[in-house]
């Protein structure tokens, strides 16, 4: 009887006679390491390439931002910090130029400018009141001498009370100067 673990004898020396088998490569398959290599540098390229138009169209924006804001600042402040902003709006059709101006610290105001009417209105958003000037055809006030006549005239009519005479004839104003001045009453200045 054997034992386990023990081989028999004549089954080892059989196998000691034959020659081992010959173990030969298997056939070659194509490799696709070439095209790997080439479809992940072809990767590493577009994500490089995507990284870069990202950073530039960042860079792109943030300058345009930063523009954005020191002509905001130009228009709020004026180009060297002083003086006041001046926003002016034409309209070919009914013959006006419309300015929005600068009515004291948080105030703001707007002046029309009416050359088919030859009038120049004018009303602040702290008084409830518009007034309006003739202007002469030849000789059209500037937009600084119109915007102290006519804050110089509403500071003389808070002075004075109710005593001046509003506008009764609206007809007279243009489209421009009827609709800024619509729900005030309008006094000559």
């Amino acid at each position: 009887m054997e034992k386990e673990g023990e081989m028999d004898g004549s089954s080892k020396e059989a196998l000691m006679e034959e020659a081992p088998p010959r173990y030969t490569a298997s056939p070659h398959v194509p490799c696709l390491s070439s095209q790997l290599k080439s479809l992940l540098m072809a990767a590493v390229v577009m994500l490089i390439l995507m990284v870069v138009i990202v950073t530039f169209l960042l860079l792109g924006l943030h300058i345009t931002e930063t523009h954005a804001e020191a002509v905001l600042r130009m228009t709020i402040h004026g180009l060297d910090g002083e003086g006041t902003p001046q926003h002016l709006s034409m309209s070919k059709k009914e013959r006006t130029g419309t300015f929005a101006v600068r009515d004291g610290l948080n105030a703001s105001a707007m002046v029309v400018y009416d050359y088919s009417k030859l009038l120049v209105g004018y009303r602040s958003w702290r008084h409830r009141a518009c007034c309006i000037t003739r202007m002469d055809q030849d000789n059209i006030p500037g937009l600084d001498a119109v915007t102290e006549t006519f804050q110089r005239r509403q500071a003389e009519m808070e002075e004075d009370g109710d005593k001046a005479v509003p506008l009764a004839d609206r007809s007279i104003l243009g489209t421009s100067i009827n609709i800024l001045c619509s729900a005030v009453p309008v006094y000559w200045a």
